[in-house]
């Protein structure tokens, strides 16, 4: 049996191999999605209820799964795209990640485009949240109740530069994970230990028991050995012969 043969034939190499190819398509998928996205973090968590539109009193995004506002704990996937091709047709615009004007260095925003303008050869985007006062999401938007004039107070729009990318999914209550451990730090050292824990029972204590020795048995014999030889003490059986159907005359 040649090496390669041993290692798929070894139940901790085969258990190994499982876990290498799984960190290998998770880190894939995590390093290969930016690229393909076309923005250095095409993944992000729903923190706020501003883009929430509230059925019976609550933010319940799970119940709502095909809705087109954004709830917390929802996982959004992110589109690096040209703020040209964004639609800025309220109430079916695009919704954007943008970082905050006037702190660029703060958790960015996610909010729905409900009006462009074009300065000086650059786009400004005016954005609100679904949820936030005074009317929500589709009713006709107001311009005091644009982002730039109840966040930042400046009145102007968000400029294409700012713009990180479009939302393209939503993925419902998972995000609520990540808020979690966010929220309550020791989770992540507890999380980690299980997981060494789960490693060390699969592949250290296995290797550290002894593997059982076979003891042969060379003293006696077995008893196949017994049945095989011929007890000295016997006679040989008496040979049969046949009688000839055709004696020769004398």
């Amino acid at each position: 049996m040649n090496s390669i043969q041993k290692i798929t034939h070894n139940e901790y190499m085969k258990s190994l191999l499982v876990v290498a190819v799984g960190v290998l398509i998770i880190g894939g998928f995590f390093f290969g999605l930016p690229l393909a996205l076309n923005v250095d973090v095409p993944i992000r968590v729903v923190e706020s209820g501003s883009m929430c539109v509230t059925y019976n009193g609550s933010c319940d995004g799970g119940s709502h799964v095909f809705e087109s506002t954004l709830h917390v704990g929802d996982i959004i996937i992110i589109q690096g795209v040209d703020a040209k091709d964004l639609n800025t047709n309220y109430p079916n615009s695009d919704i954007i990640v943008y970082q905050n004007p006037t702190n660029p260095t703060a958790t960015p925003i996610v909010h729905r485009i409900v009006t462009s303008d074009e300065v000086d050869g650059k786009l400004y985007f005016q954005t609100k949240g679904d949820g936030n006062p005074s009317k929500k999401w589709p009713s006709p938007v107001e311009e005091h109740d644009y982002d730039s004039n109840c966040i930042w107070h400046t009145g102007e729009g968000v400029s294409e530069d700012l713009v990180i990318g479009k939302v393209i999914m939503r993925i419902p209550w998972f995000g609520h994970i990540t808020l979690f451990l966010r929220s309550n730090p020791w989770c992540l050292p507890v999380l980690i230990a299980i997981i060494i824990g789960l490693i060390a029972l699969e592949f250290i204590l296995p290797m550290l028991k002894k593997k059982p020795r076979k003891h042969e048995n060379t003293r006696y014999p077995t008893q196949e050995t017994f049945e095989t030889q011929p007890d000295p003490t016997q006679e040989p059986p008496a040979q049969e012969f046949e009688d000839d159907p055709n004696p020769a005359d004398d």
